[in-house]
């Protein structure tokens, strides 16, 4: 078992958010001992944002840092913990809540679903999102 970040990066679909996360300076946040759970978006998740928005926010890593972070729930969240949590939101690493639905499987503020559940590393957890959540 790897930590987060050798985990996202041995799985080959989270390039995007690999690439993020060491332009905004995270990589020794999140290979710290956590636990995390990170709601990880895939590169197809990157690749929907309008055009010219991720070359943006590389650009700006004050903002590119709140919404890789509004992604990290402190703590190891498993996805039956989740299940519970309908309707109600979680405080993310930037402070921020991500509103939670179960109604049709999970998804993150009514547009993120999760896709993927319960990938454990050794100081957290990933659950893959085909959206990236951006907060208010």
């Amino acid at each position: 078992m790897h930590n987060i970040i050798d985990t996202a990066v041995e799985a080959g679909t989270f390039k995007t958010l690999a690439a993020a996360v060491t332009a905004a300076g995270l990589v020794d946040t999140l290979n710290g001992q956590g636990p995390f759970t990170v709601f990880a978006p895939t590169d197809d998740a990157f690749a929907k944002l309008p055009t010219g928005t991720l070359d943006s926010l590389l650009a700006d890593v004050p903002k590119l840092k709140s919404i890789l972070t509004y992604h990290v729930v402190a703590g190891k969240v498993m996805a039956s913990d989740v299940m519970g949590l309908n309707g109600k939101s979680a405080t993310t690493v930037n402070g921020a809540d991500v509103k939670i639905s179960t109604d049709d499987g999970v998804k993150l503020n009514g547009t993120s679903k999760v896709v993927k559940t319960d990938i454990e590393c050794t100081n957290g957890v990933i659950h893959v999102i085909d959206t990236v959540i951006i907060p208010a």
